[in-house]
Parts: C-alpha cells; structure tokens; sequence
C-alpha cells in the first residue's frame, strides 16, 4: 500500500511542478524576450525548466543530510543530465517529423558544438575534481563555471529587436477564461497573476517568484515520496532519484523542448536540453554544495556511496559524448537517431536497476569504469 500511496505522491508531485514551470517559463520568457534563438534556449529556458532539480538537490541535501543527501542530489541532476541528451531530443524529434511530415530535422552546429562541447568538459571537470571529501570551494567552482558559460552567451548574442517585439505581443495575447481564484486552484498562475492585463517586468517577476514557491514545495514531496518508494523497494534511495526523480525532474524540460520543436525552433529545442544539463551539473548541484559546506562543513561521503557516484558519473559522460556524436555527424537528425537516443537511455536504465539489485552481470562493467576513474585521477 505504501508503494501505491509513493507513486501516486510522485505523480501529483510531477504534476505540479509541470504546471509551476509553465508559469515560470511564461514570465522567464517575457524577462528574457531579448535574447535570440539558441542562446534563450539555453540560458531562460534551460534555467526555467531546470528549477525542479535545484530545489530536489537543496531538499535532498539539507533534509536528508550529508552523505545520503548529497548521493541524492547529484543523482537527481545526473540522471536528469542523462535524460535531458537522450529523452528529450529525441522526442522533440519525434514530435517534428510527424507534425512537419519531414524525413530529419537541421539544428545549428554552432549550437551542438558549443553547448555539447561545454557539457562535455564540465561532466569531465565533474570526475576530475570531487571526491570523497567535498569542500564549499568544490561548489563554489561549478557556479563559476556556468557563470562564464552563461556571460560567453549573452556577450557572442547578436541581438534580434524583431524577434523580442514579436514575442512581446504574443505574450501579451491573453484570454479571459476563468476568474483568478480558479485559475490559481487550477494552478493556472498566469492567468490567476496576470489576468487580461499587459505583461510588464513588475507582474512578470510576481509570476516567477510564486511559480518558484510552488516548485520548491512539490519538490519536497517528490524527495519525500521516492524516500517512501526507496525504503518499501528495498534499495538506496540514490537509485530512485537516479531514475524517477530525475525524469520527474524533467518533465518542465520535455515539454518546453516538444513545444519548441512543434513552432520550428529546432536550436531552442536542443539547447534547452543541452543547457539544462550545463544548469543542472554547475548550478543545481553547486550552489546547494556550496551553502551545506559553508554552513554544516565538508561532506565525506563513504566509499560504498563514492563507487555508486564514480559509475553514474562516468556513464554520464560516455552517454554525453555518444548523443553528441550522434548529434554533430550525419545530415540532420531523423527516426534512426532518435530511437538511438532513446536506446541508450534504456541502456543506462537497466545498469541503474541492475546495480540497485546487485545483480551479477552488470559487475564487470561497474569494475571497467572504476579503472577508468582510477586512470583518470
């Protein structure tokens, strides 16, 4: 029965935040309508959707303390990394072909080498650098990272004003269906904040700060019902945050990818994904880190718990660099690419499940990558 009540809790919790990060993106949108296409992408967007692991890794982290906290954290945030490249793309993908009736789908170089190249060296810098011991400064540099990932953004963006006036009055365009009380029961924030009236940067910013709150209270109820899923399945609640909560996590991100790729915008539809991760890896895993070991210390994380994390973390960086190479080669991106993505996310989720239960087979592959972790440091 508890197993039924978790997995209920987790799917109203997936709910919520699906329908807070609307509203997030709806005002993240507006504040960043300047920005051209690629760029929005991944900096607003990417940000936008990837407010449910942030605040998973901070109620991780700070609720469930130290070593168990942190092994979740930077589960949720691999796993949603692993996600993000295969998953996401390749439905967006999907979703194209069939509403364009095209045989594959053209995203920029520029923009596959520029955000898979960065992901590919902060997920290197990732295996590099933190280990059993984890100080504030580790955090600390994965901040500073995606900070001059995101500066090198915003100063190589040449600016678009026909883009931004367009899509100043498409997010003005609003209906006056519902009244406000039962827009916000519906978690319809946008309407409920903003109503029929013009989006300006006050009520914008209203709209995001709510949209955070709310995010940031069904996050903990996503933590505490894998916690809940973890004990009545008998494994480390790292391997349920690995798998359910970082698709939970991503859920904001699919959708904001698949409504991309049905308007067209092909590199808004990659780099959300891609720069997610950046997100993600740098920023939801660095600044709960940082303000742990600045307020509690340094974290020690158990040797057992270390090898679950040296795994996850070098099979993300494998993954990362066969989605790119999928991504950059060939001309376009069609069925046989994505149902490519999508096989090596079943991969990775069999590994995961396979070693949460211990099961022999998966052994040999675990010691491959230890070698390599040991090689690589």
């Amino acid at each position: 029965m508890d197993i039924l009540w978790a997995l209920i809790l987790i799917s109203f919790a997936t709910w919520i935040i699906a329908k807070a990060c609307d509203s997030f993106e709806v005002s993240a949108d507006y504040l960043g309508r300047n920005l051209t296409e690629g760029v929005k992408g991944a900096t607003i967007n990417a940000i936008g959707s990837s407010m449910p692991e942030l605040f998973v890794t901070f109620t991780f982290l700070f609720v469930y303390a130290n070593t168990t906290g942190f092994a979740g954290g930077i589960g949720t945030t691999a796993g949603s990394a692993v996600f993000n490249s295969m998953v996401i793309p390749a439905m967006s993908i999907i979703v194209a072909l069939r509403m364009f009736s095209i045989a594959s789908i053209d995203v920029s170089k520029k923009v596959i080498l520029r955000d898979g190249l960065m992901l590919i060296a902060v997920e290197f810098i990732l295996i590099v650098t933190i280990g059993e011991k984890l100080e504030w400064w580790h955090g600390m540099m994965l901040m500073l990272l995606y900070f001059g990932y995101a500066g090198y953004m915003l100063l190589s963006m040449k600016r678009d004003p026909q883009r931004a006036e367009d899509e100043e009055e498409d997010d003005n365009t609003k209906e006056n269906t519902d009244n406000r009380f039962l827009s916000f029961v519906k978690l319809d924030f946008e309407h409920a904040i903003i109503g029929t009236n013009k989006m300006v940067t006050s009520n914008s910013w209203w709209l995001l700060i709510i949209s955070t709150i709310v995010i940031a209270v069904a996050c903990y109820f996503l933590v505490e019902a894998a916690e809940l899923f973890a004990h009545e399945m008998g494994i480390a609640s790292y391997f349920v945050a690995v798998i359910i909560v970082a698709a939970a996590s991503s859920v904001p991100d699919t959708i904001l990818s698949m409504k991309d790729a049905k308007k067209g915008n092909y590199d808004d539809a990659v780099s959300n994904a891609l720069g997610s991760n950046i997100f993600d890896i740098c920023f939801a895993l660095g600044l709960p880190l940082f303000l742990y070991a600045i307020i509690n210390g340094p974290i020690i994380i158990p040797a057992n718990i270390v090898g679950d994390i040296v795994e996850l973390r070098l099979l993300l960086l494998f993954l990362t660099i066969g989605a790119f190479l999928i991504f950059f080669f060939g001309n376009g991106l069609g069925k046989k690419k994505a149902y490519g993505l999508l096989a090596m996310y079943v991969f990775f989720t069999i590994f995961i499940i396979a070693r949460a239960y211990e099961m022999p087979w998966v052994q040999p592959i675990a010691d491959g990558l230890h070698a390599i972790q040991a090689f690589l440091q």
